[in-house]
C-alpha cells in the first residue's frame, strides 16, 4: 500500500512546483553526476546531458512507473580511468556499451525465468545492509566536504558553512508550509551558497564562492558522438563490474519501492529497471560520457521530502540536458560550494543508510540468529573498511570497490550457509 506522501508517484505537481522539485533532485545529484567524470577526466557536461537523457530513457522503460534519476556510477571510476588512460574515449564508451548489453542480457534472464530466485539470492538481511553501507560508504565523503577549505585541509570555516545549510536545510523540512517543506534540500542549498557568498565579502576565510568556473565556461556546449571501440580486457573487466552493480541496484529498486509503497521487483519488474538501467549506460557511453546508475541521493530526497511524483524526475532530466547545453547555466551549479554540497549530503547519506537499516526492522530479521548476524556484520564490516578486490589483467589493472564486494560476499554467504530453524522462522 502505498504510504502518505505529498504527491503520490501518479500524480503531476503543478508546473512551477514540479520544475522546483525536479532541479531539487537534480541539485542533489549532481555532485557525485560530475565528480566521476572529473575523475576520471572527462567533461563533466557530456555527464550531465547523459544523466538526463539517461533519466529519461529509465523512466520511458520502466513505464513512468518507477522516480529515480540516473547518473555517473561511482563503481566505474577506477576501469574508467584506465581504459581512458590507455586505450583511449573510444574503448571507454564501448565499456559502457557493453556494461549496457550485459544489463539488458540481465535483465532478459530476469524476464525469462521471472523474479522469484531474488527472495532468495537477495532476502533482507543481505538488502538491508547493502542498501545501508551504500549510505555509510559515502559518510566519509560527505564529511570530507563539509571540512574541507579551499587550500584542501581542515577548516572550521567549511564546517561552519555545512552546518548553517544543514540547519537551514531541517528547518525547511519542518516547515509546516507543504511546499515549503517539500523542497528543503533545495531551500539548503540555496540558502547556503547565499549565506557563504555573503560571508565570503566579510572574511576571506569563507571565500568558497568562485565564479571563475562560470566565466571559463562555454556559452554553448553540444556534446560529442564517440564511435565505440572493443577489446577483450575491457569486454571483460565492464561486464564483471556490471555485475556487481547489478546487485546495488537491485538494491536501490526493493527500497525506492519501500520508500513510496510499491513492489517494483513485480510491477514494472526488475527486468524493466535493469534493462532502463542499462541503455541510459549505453547512451551515456555513446556520448562521451560514463556508465551511469541509479541515485541512491534520489532516494535521499523522496524519503526526505515525500514527493514521489514520476512527473518530476522528467523535469529533473529535461533541466539536466538544458544545463549541459547552456555551458554558464551548468558551470553555475558547478560553483556551488563544497561545503554547502556536504552539509546537505550529510543530511542525503544518512537517509540513505537509514532506509537500509529499516529494510532489516520491517522485515524482522532476527539477529539472535548467528547465520543472520555472519552474514549482516561481513557485509558492514567490508563496505564500510573500505575491501577492495584489484588485480591485473594483461596490463590492465581490475578492480571492485567496497560496495561490490561486500554484496557479492553477502550474496555468496547467503547461499552456501545453511538455514537454522530460527532462520526459517522468521523467513
Amino acid at each position: 500500500m502505498e504510504k502518505k506522501a505529498i504527491y503520490a508517484v501518479d500524480e503531476k505537481p503543478p508546473f512551477i512546483q514540479s520544475t522546483f522539485y525536479g532541479l531539487q533532485h537534480l541539485l542533489a545529484c549532481f555532485g557525485a553526476t560530475v565528480l566521476v567524470p572529473i575523475l576520471v577526466g572527462i567533461n563533466p557536461l557530456y555527464a550531465i546531458f547523459s544523466a538526463g537523457v539517461g533519466t529519461l530513457v529509465y523512466l520511458v522503460i520502466t513505464k513512468f512507473k518507477v522516480p529515480n534519476f540516473v547518473g555517473s556510477s561511482f563503481a566505474f571510476i577506477a576501469p574508467g580511468i584506465l581504459v581512458l588512460g590507455q586505450y583511449g574515449p573510444g574503448y571507454l564508451a564501448g565499456g559502457a556499451i557493453v556494461s549496457g548489453v550485459f544489463y539488458c542480457l540481465i535483465a532478459a534472464l530476469i524476464h525469462a525465468v521471472g523474479p522469484g530466485w531474488i527472495a532468495k539470492v537477495l532476502p533482507p538481511v543481505v538488502i538491508g545492509p547493502v542498501v545501508a553501507i551504500i549510505g555509510l560508504a559515502l559518510a566519509g565523503t560527505a564529511i570530507d566536504m563539509a571540512s574541507t577549505g579551499v587550500d584542501g585541509n581542515y577548516s572550521i570555516y567549511a564546517l561552519t558553512i555545512a552546518g548553517v545549510t544543514l540547519l537551514i536545510t531541517i528547518l525547511a523540512n519542518y516547515s509546516k508550509n507543504q511546499f515549503v517543506s517539500s523542497v528543503s534540500i533545495i531551500i539548503g542549498l540555496a540558502g547556503g551558497y547565499i549565506v557563504t557568498f555573503l560571508l565570503g565579502l566579510i572574511s576571506p576565510h569563507f571565500k568558497f564562492v568562485s565564479f571563475d568556473v562560470i566565466t571559463n565556461a562555454p556559452a554553448i556546449n553540444l556534446p560529442t558522438l564517440i564511435i565505440p571501440q572493443f577489446n577483450v580486457v575491457v569486454v571483460v573487466t565492464f561486464a564483471i563490474v556490471s555485475f556487481a552493480t547489478i546487485c546495488e541496484h537491485i538494491g536501490h529498486t526493493i527500497v525506492t519501492g519501500d520508500i513510496v509503497g510499491k513492489d517494483y521487483v513485480k510491477d514494472p519488474g526488475l527486468h524493466r529497471t535493469i534493462a532502463g538501467d542499462g541503455v541510459a549506460t549505453a547512451i551515456a557511453g555513446v556520448f562521451g560520457s560514463v556508465c551511469n546508475t541509479t541515485y541512491g541521493e534520489s532516494l535521499g530526497v523522496l524519503s526526505t521530502t515525500r514527493v514521489y511524483s514520476v512527473f518530476v524526475f522528467i523535469f529533473a532530466g529535461a533541466i539536466a540536458i538544458l544545463l549541459s547545453l547552456f555551458g554558464k547555466f551548468g558551470a553555475f551549479l558547478q560553483a556551488l560550494p563544497t561545503p554547502v554540497l556536504g552539509g546537505v549530503c550529510i543530511l542525503l547519506y544518512g537517509s540513505i543508510a537509514v532506509n537500509g537499516l529499516k529494510q532489516l526492522v520491517t522485515n524482522k530479521v532476527n539477529f539472535d540468529d548467528k547465520r543472520n548476524l555472519i552474514i549482516a556484520s561481513i557485509i558492514f564490516i567490508l563496505g564500510v573498511g573500505g575491501s577492495r578486490i584489484s588485480f591485473p589483467i594483461g596490463g590492465f589493472t581490475f578492480e571492485l570497490g567496497a560496495i561490490a564486494v561486500a554484496a557479492l560476499v553477502g550474496i555468496i554467504l547467503n547461499l552456501i550457509i545453511p538455514q537454522t530453524d530460527k532462520t526459517r522462522e522468521s523467513a
